[in-house]
């Protein structure tokens, strides 16, 4: 009897299947995106791109928060299943409101500091990717995903440095000139810093987990 009543309750490893799922979305959204910030006539294709993977991302968030509802035995709490989820699907939506932003204001020339800020949003989805691949052995893992997240929490701030230096070359470009380039620029700005907000925001939740679980 117990046998059968467990074989139709959820498995446990389904929430970490689905959380390397959608992590791996964000590798592809922040590709998409590092694509997109090179410029030119690549920018449209690679918006669409980051759009797509934004809406996979939110099919495999929804999944999650039906399997809490669902699940009688969770892997660790389930106000943090929900927080990490949530915290993940908000990383790629920023990544979305950034290609939309580009979009709007019609950008095809971006700032070389935008393009370093790609990268480190590159950097930052695939060390999110690991860590989220070491959840599910939390006590072993403890070590190492220490170390990821404050190797994210680091990014987070050299990006902090790009987007300053990238703003100030931004003004000094433009300040007797094209006034509406700089504030598009600074908008820009704003939402790549953001993308890089929302990972530190993955990397505070993961060693909130480690701290409540090791």
């Amino acid at each position: 009897m117990l046998r059968w009543f467990q074989a139709l309750m959820p498995r446990e490893d389904r929430f970490f299947a689905l959380f390397s799922s959608h992590a791996k979305t964000l590798v592809e959204g922040a590709e998409a995106l590092r694509e997109l910030l090179k410029g030119g006539p690549g920018v449209g294709p690679a918006a669409q791109k980051v759009v797509a993977f934004e809406n996979q991302a939110d099919a495999v968030a929804r999944e999650v928060l039906l399997l809490v509802r669902r699940t009688f035995i969770t892997p660790f709490d389930r106000g943090d299943i929900k927080d990490l989820i949530n915290t993940l699907d908000d990383t790629i939506d920023q990544m979305q409101k950034t290609a939309k932003a580009v979009l709007l204001f019609e950008v095809q020339a971006l700032e070389p500091e935008m393009a370093l800020m790609g990268e480190h949003i590159v950097s930052a989805a695939k060390l999110t990717v690991e860590a989220v691949g070491l959840l599910g052995s939390l006590r072993e893992s403890a070590p190492r995903l220490n170390a990821i997240t404050e190797e994210i929490v680091r990014l987070e701030d050299d990006a902090d440095s790009l987007n300053d230096n990238g703003i100030k070359a931004l003004f000094q470009r433009h300040r007797e000139g094209n006034a509406m380039a700089y504030i598009i620029g600074v908008e820009i700005y704003d939402h790549l810093e953001k993308v890089m907000d929302r990972f530190e925001d993955v990397a505070n939740r993961i060693s909130g987990i480690v701290i409540e679980q090791v």
